[in-house]
């Protein structure tokens, strides 16, 4: 069955970086867009950002473009985000999600980032 599973979440503080994997298993990997989506304390889901299956074309909100870089991993059937200049509003539970023709399909169980110091 598919699965996702999240990794890399932790306590940061503001300006730091972290690493988000997502490890992927149960389907084609490489055929399939993928993305990041967000919920931090009390707030409704947010999307992040966005990959396609090859990786050459990738998208970000606007609350993170130019602190945030997705990347995928084919071979390793593996999703990337890197995180930089992390501030307290990046706050949430970072999911991943497979992205299907008609919208996402799955999710991930999601892994807790805390910017704090």
């Amino acid at each position: 069955q598919v699965q996702l599973v999240e990794s890399g979440g932790g306590l940061v503080q503001p300006g730091g970086s972290l690493r988000l994997s997502c490890a992927a298993s149960g389907f084609t990997f490489s055929s399939y867009r993928l993305s990041w989506v967000r919920q931090a304390p009390g707030k409704g889901l947010e999307w992040v950002s966005a990959i396609s299956a090859g990786g050459g074309s990738t998208a970000y909100a606007d609350s993170v473009k130019g602190r945030g870089t997705i990347s995928r991993d084919n071979a390793a059937n593996t999703l990337y985000l890197q995180m930089d200049s992390l501030k307290p509003e990046d706050t949430a539970v970072y999911y991943c999600t497979r992205l299907a023709a008609l919208g996402t399909d799955y999710w991930g169980q999601g892994t807790q980032v805390t910017v704090s110091s």
